[in-house]
């Protein structure tokens, strides 16, 4: 879909013409990414029990300085004002920034929503599983629980206390021993998984990692990149900076240099020079031309993050990729695994799928990046994220905030895919993205999402 080709004008923006239920409706293409967003209820919830958690992961933004979380449970009359949703439902995952297990009214929540959810739907949540005994893996089994997915980054004792401050790998063993046994029990057809935050210090554990989940009892991988908080942070990331498209296009003028004789990787170097040399001209001019070509042919790319490229990095992150997937063929366990590259095309997940996301305090919100006030290393800069809420259910129904006219620009504006690409911009950062408060973008449009790692590809999560 390119921008302006939305089939769904605006002033169209009602639920006169579209099925009442969000299962067994659904159509294909383009056309059913425009359905599921404009369907009188959300399809998908993703519903924050609490924001509190028995761990101090390094990489949580909890732990950041700009973090604006406050820590609290979802209150049982917030989550009872979501069941108009409930008969609509694909699916329920009753996770956000806290640990699930926390909240006393999870086994309740579960139950509630499973009696009012179609058949084919599902309920999970992400864990770490410090909190998983057999007693209350089986409450959780016999509730309704269809999906867990437990965050597992490193077999290695050391690594993992780094990572999962607090945590321990027997704590996950123990975990996975207790879903084993709720699953004989109950004779439920529970879905165990776990979740891998990939990064250059722990990317090598992947394969084995995935062999081991599958001995544990898992039947699935989430493998996600991660979302640097600080500049530590940021040197850990184990994805490229540019996109397949700025790359390609890259690859083309370099060969061009290379047979021309011209050195691009002293372009920096020589590009502020008053005097040059005539060599130094050449290489002046010649980046000159392939960025007005860029420009020409509608193509963003990043000068220095192209020629600062780690590429040894990068293709061994790839066989290490390859080889997880080999063995994840091999011991039947279902692999999601994370672009490296980042996509050229912009999308969002989360609104084609009809998604809405509740905080514990009943706030409605779009996405995961824009459900939390925090700060985040995003190339090379701090860049400032404000959540964005589109009301509370203790004013407003789910279908009245899901309906209101504000939800429903921002979900066409995101399906229009009309917006900057951040990422491959040589002006980044810029102060329409990087200052505290965001209002557009250089295409002036409200949504951040040019500067989204989910529509890039890099992040999964369970959905």
């Amino acid at each position: 879909m390119t921008p302006g080709q939305l089939a769904i004008k605006e002033e169209d923006l009602t639920q006169q013409d579209v099925p009442e239920h969000g299962c067994g409706s659904r159509t294909t293409g383009e056309d059913a990414n425009a359905v599921a967003a404009f369907l009188p209820f959300p399809s998908r919830l993703f519903v924050e029990t609490t924001t509190r958690c028995n761990l101090k992961c390094s990489m949580c933004v909890k732990q950041t300085e700009d973090c604006g979380i406050i820590e609290g449970d979802m209150p049982p009359a917030v989550f009872s004002a979501l069941e108009p949703a409930f008969p609509s439902l694909e699916s329920l995952v009753l996770n956000g920034i806290g640990e699930p297990l926390l909240h006393p009214e999870l086994e309740n929540f579960i139950r509630k929503a499973k009696a009012a959810m179609p058949r084919e739907s599902w309920i999970g949540f992400q864990s770490n599983g410090l909190e998983l005994n057999e007693v209350r893996a089986a409450s959780l089994v016999e509730a309704g629980l269809d999906r867990i997915c437990l965050s597992m980054d490193s077999l290695s004792e050391e690594v993992f206390r780094d990572i999962r401050e607090g945590g321990e790998v027997q704590d996950m063993e123990k975990a996975f021993a207790a879903l084993r046994k709720a699953k004989t029990t109950t004779g439920r057809d529970l879905q165990i998984g776990v979740e891998f935050v990939v990064m250059r210090d722990n990317a090598h554990e992947l394969p084995e990692v995935v062999r081991w989940a599958k001995k544990q009892g898992a039947s699935f991988a989430i493998v996600t990149h991660l979302l640097p908080y600080d500049n530590e942070h940021a040197k850990k990331i184990a994805y490229d900076l540019n996109s397949e498209q700025a790359l390609a296009f890259f690859q083309e003028w370099k060969e061009r240099a290379e047979q021309e004789g011209i050195n691009l990787e002293t372009y920096f170097k020589v590009r502020w020079n008053f005097l040059r040399s005539p060599e130094e001209e050449r290489v002046v001019a010649f980046v000159t031309s392939m960025q007005a070509e860029g420009r020409a042919r509608g193509i963003s790319f990043h000068m220095k993050n192209l020629l600062t490229r780690d590429e040894k990095w990068l293709e061994r992150l790839a066989q290490i990729f390859a080889e997880a997937e080999r063995t994840a063929q091999e011991v039947g366990l279902d692999l999601s695994l994370p672009a490296i590259i980042p996509k050229n095309n912009n999308g969002c997940d989360f609104v084609d799928n009809g998604s809405a996301f509740i905080s514990w305090n009943g706030d409605v919100h779009n996405c995961y990046f824009l459900w939390h006030k925090f700060s985040c290393w995003y190339y090379g800069q701090k860049r400032y994220v404000n959540n964005k809420s589109f009301g509370n259910l203790a004013e407003k129904g789910i279908k009245e905030i899901w309906n209101s006219p504000a939800f429903l620009k921002h979900r066409k504006e995101v399906l229009g895919k009309d917006y900057s690409t951040c990422s491959d911009c040589n002006l980044t950062p810029c102060d329409n993205v990087y200052k505290e408060d965001f209002e557009h973008d250089c295409f002036v449009n409200t949504v951040p999402c040019g500067s989204c790692f989910w529509s890039k590809g890099l992040f999964r999560c369970l959905q």
